[in-house]
């Protein structure tokens, strides 16, 4: 099987390896026991905020009122008084029988204005529809004003239909947009038992959507040319960037998980008309069911893990039919990471090695680290060594993970990102560095000048904030 690999001039052998990280936070595990968060400096402290009900997913601060709110999973919405005082309380706003996203994994405010994204489902369960709605909570009784429902599609009977999800506004606050996950782990069919055949990834599925904000009542076709065509489609070849954000220079990023294969988990720079790679890349490796010869065998090809979701229920196989690469594209690497941390990968003598003692940078983060929350420190709040930089969650790892895979030894942290732009490479370079560790269930953060919040998701019981100040300037 080939390699895949990006040029660089960084005086390191680049091999970019891989891994899984699905949705993760809708998998609706039972929650071990509670952990209180670690700080691995000295310079921060770590705070219980609060507890609130399960399945939250999203959370956001209206940046006219000053109020913190949060989603859930399935649909509710909720705005927190008094936040991070001995007073707070939840008080839910709207719920999926108000905005009938039955699947809500997206929420972003403009003003005074809340967006909300996810998925309906439709034909029995064996469809779904995306859709975004917003409402102006400036109205005494905010109306839902519908952005966008796409046509039906097939969903699928597995845990890697990733659906719509990450919100972000523009710097300029005229565009909103907005992740659409593949329906598939790895490009392969997904007919749902038989519904929707030969069903793989579409045009409404694995890319980065933007719309002008002020859209209304869109219908999204199953169509890449009428979609290209009207501006909707900013970037594609994208597996499920769960979040995305904007750094102080107006870049956007996003990070993504990776499929169930020993795929790492990329960051990409995300830019306009580019494509990344999936389902033919992932992880800067390829996708080995693109080639007729591939013979999937964990015994041959130590990137299959044998207890992998993908590999027992075979998944991975033998794929001559598999969707060619499309002619004259040239696919965008993902952001290289030299470590000191979460750069642990997969060879292919199937041993788990540390790039800081091979020399490799891989294509972001380890194999299965599920990298969720990404924000950066765009008001240079922080002090010098943290000032103006990236930050990222990671939801996966550690505990019980890390000692049955060492590729997963660390997890559920708070990694710092140095980046830095490689001209030869026209992408980034980042150092990475874990600050805080003990994460029980990680899925969203919000900066707030030196103060980090992040919410824990948790399937049956209470889910979490905590409170993360950081050292300021």
């Amino acid at each position: 099987m080939k390699l895949y690999f990006y040029g660089c001039s960084l005086g390191l052998t680049l091999l970019l390896s891989g891994g899984l990280a699905d949705n993760a936070a809708a998998q609706g595990r039972q929650a071990p026991p509670v952990n209180t968060p670690v700080a691995l400096r000295p310079d921060i402290t770590i705070e219980r905020v609060m507890d609130i009900g399960p399945l939250g997913v999203r959370l956001l601060r209206n940046e006219v009122t000053g109020d913190f709110w949060y989603t859930t999973f399935d649909g509710n919405v909720f705005r927190i008084t008094n936040f991070d005082t001995p007073k707070a309380k939840t008080e839910q706003v709207f719920s999926a029988e108000d905005h009938a996203i039955t699947r809500l994994q997206g929420a972003a405010f403009l003003g005074n204005t809340l967006f909300l994204c996810g998925n309906i489902s439709v034909n029995d369960g064996k469809g779904t529809k995306g859709r975004m709605v917003r409402y102006n909570l400036d109205e005494a009784s905010p109306k839902l004003v519908e952005v966008f429902n796409t046509v039906e599609y097939g969903t699928n009977a597995t845990t890697f239909d990733h659906g719509w999800n990450a919100l972000e506004i523009s710097p300029d606050q005229k565009y909103i947009y907005v992740n659409t996950g593949a329906r598939t782990d790895h490009g392969e069919v997904q007919d749902n038992r038989g519904a929707y055949p030969n069903a793989r990834d579409n045009a409404l599925t694995a890319k980065v959507f933007r719309f002008p904000v002020d859209s209304e009542n869109l219908l999204l076709e199953d169509d890449e040319a009428a979609l290209k065509a009207k501006g909707y489609i900013f970037a594609e070849g994208i597996r499920n960037a769960y979040d995305m954000a904007f750094d102080g220079k107006g870049h956007l990023f996003g990070v993504v998980n990776s499929g169930d294969y020993d795929h790492s988990e990329d960051m990409f720079w995300i830019r306009e008309g580019h494509h990344y790679g999936f389902p033919w890349i992932m992880g800067g490796i390829e996708n080995p069911q693109q080639h007729p010869e591939w013979v999937p065998d964990p015994d041959r090809d130590p990137l299959i893990g044998k207890t992998s979701h993908a590999w027992i229920v075979k998944y991975f196989h033998n794929d001559p039919n598999f969707p060619k690469r499309p002619e004259g594209v040239t696919f965008t690497g993902g952001v290289l990471n030299i470590g000191p941390d979460a750069n642990e990968y997969r060879a292919y003598s199937g041993h788990v090695l540390d790039g800081d003692t091979t020399g490799v940078a891989i294509s972001t983060f380890n194999a299965h680290s599920s990298p969720l929350a990404l924000f950066f420190d765009k008001e240079n709040a922080l002090s010098e060594d943290l000032k103006g930089d990236g930050f990222v969650i990671r939801y996966a790892g550690g505990g019980r993970a890390g000692r049955m895979d060492p590729l997963r030894a660390q997890g559920k942290d708070l990694l710092h990102l140095k980046l830095s732009y490689n001209k030869l490479l026209d992408n980034y370079i980042v150092q990475t560095t874990r600050i805080v560790d003990g994460f029980n269930s990680p899925t969203d953060a919000v900066l707030v000048g030196n103060v980090a919040y992040i919410i824990e998701y948790a399937a049956n019981t209470d889910g979490r904030i905590w409170k993360i100040t950081l050292p300021k300037d």
